[in-house]
């Protein structure tokens, strides 16, 4: 598991909906802090939630610096229809491959969903040369972070 203090690993992958853009990490280091928001799977109730959740908070968020995106293992495309129904104004990292989700040991089996080797519901907030100085991880992937204590180490970084 990767912890505070640790460097973050690095990771490509593909965002911004159909435009199957490529995403790397080291792109989006050095200008504020970077929040990792992994979640299991687009349109779950408690996924929804949270993103929803960030969303309302992302005025506090930027206002900080820090630029979020949402990592889980849906396709570009179902993001993008999941970015569109609940109007996120941030980007979500497709990571189809699972190779962000098994760098941080994040990998989780949800039979009941039908979901396997999805991301477990995660946050991480990473400095300007991407050493992580929040954690927080999901006992129960349905369970939600603290987003005051999200803003909190945002501020903090």
């Amino acid at each position: 598991m990767v912890s505070t203090g640790e460097t973050a690993p690095r990771f490509t992958a593909t965002y911004r909906g159909s435009d199957h853009e490529t995403f790397d990490l080291d792109e989006h280091l050095g200008d504020g802090p970077t929040v990792l928001a992994f979640f299991p799977g687009a349109f779950t109730p408690p996924c929804s939630n949270e993103m929803v959740a960030l969303q309302e908070h992302l005025d506090e968020l930027t206002e900080a610096g820090a630029t979020l995106f949402g990592v889980s293992a849906d396709s570009s495309f179902a993001q993008g229809a999941f970015t569109e129904e609940y109007g996120l104004e941030f980007d979500l990292v497709s990571d189809m491959a699972g190779d962000a989700i098994a760098a941080y040991d994040l990998s989780v089996d949800l039979p009941e969903l039908g979901l396997y080797g999805v991301a477990n519901r995660a946050v991480f907030v990473l400095d300007e040369d991407g050493v992580v100085t929040y954690t927080w991880v999901a006992d129960d992937p349905t369970n939600e972070p603290d987003y005051d204590e999200l803003i909190d180490a945002v501020h903090v970084v």
